[in-house]
C-alpha cells in the first residue's frame, strides 16, 4: 500500500502515511514498506481516539454511504473493482468536496503541483 501512494505521487519527499492502528499497520512488514519509501514517515492515529484519523474515518464513511452495495459484494474481486473506481474514478476526478472551494482532490493536487513546479523553475 505504501509503494502505491509513493509510485503514484511520484517519489514525493517529505510525507507521512497516516493510519491508525490496527494490527497490519502495525506489523513489521507493513513498517519496513513504508521505510522503503524514501523520504516518506509512518503516523499512526493515537489508541482508541477516532479524532485523530479523522479524514479517513470520513473517507470510508463516503464510500460506504455512496459507493458500496447494501448487500456486499460477491467476492473480493468484485469488491477491490469497486474499492478501485470509487477511489480512482470518482472520489479523486468527480465527487465535489464541500470544502477546498469545491475542487477535487486530483484538482487540487493539479494546482499544487504547478505552482510548485513555477516555484522550481523560477
Amino acid at each position: 500500500m505504501p509503494q502505491l501512494a509513493y509510485q503514484t505521487r511520484l517519489k514525493p519527499n517529505g510525507v507521512l502515511f497516516h493510519s491508525d492502528q490496527g494490527t497490519h499497520y502495525t506489523s513489521k512488514q507493513f513498517a519496513e514498506s513504508v521505510a522503503s519509501c524514501h523520504g516518506m514517515v509512518q503516523s499512526m492515529s493515537r489508541k482508541g481516539n477516532c479524532w485523530d484519523n479523522a479524514p479517513t474515518e470520513r473517507f470510508f464513511r463516503s464510500f460506504k454511504v455512496e459507493w458500496m452495495l447494501k448487500d456486499g459484494y460477491e467476492d473480493i474481486a468484485e469488491a477491490s473493482s469497486a474499492i478501485t473506481d470509487y477511489i480512482w474514478g470518482y472520489y479523486q476526478a468527480v465527487r465535489p468536496p464541500s470544502f477546498n472551494n469545491s475542487l477535487t482532490p486530483l484538482e487540487t493536487e493539479r494546482r499544487y503541483l504547478n505552482q510548485n513546479l513555477l516555484l522550481v523553475l523560477n
